[in-house]
């Protein structure tokens, strides 16, 4: 049970990033994220720039589908 509620939370983080990301990109229409950006969100901050940044460090453990959906919003490192 532990090692499901933990994927649920990664995958809702995954989720709340990738909603930040796409409002960022569509107002900003840049990929590049400062570290510092906090993104708000309907259901409050989004600490963007951080969560790009580890995102991209454990790229090698994401899924294929996560991927899919980093690359869709233009992230080439994906």
């Amino acid at each position: 049970a532990r090692g499901k509620r933990a994927g649920a939370g990664a995958s809702a983080a995954f989720e709340r990033g990738i909603a930040a990301l796409a409002q960022y990109i569509e107002r900003e229409g840049r990929t590049v994220v400062p570290r510092a950006w906090v993104e708000q969100l309907r259901d409050g901050p989004q600490n963007l720039g951080v969560w790009v940044s580890n995102t991209r460090s454990r790229r090698a453990g994401l899924s294929e589908e996560q991927r899919s959906r980093l690359a869709a919003l233009g992230i080439d490192w994906a």
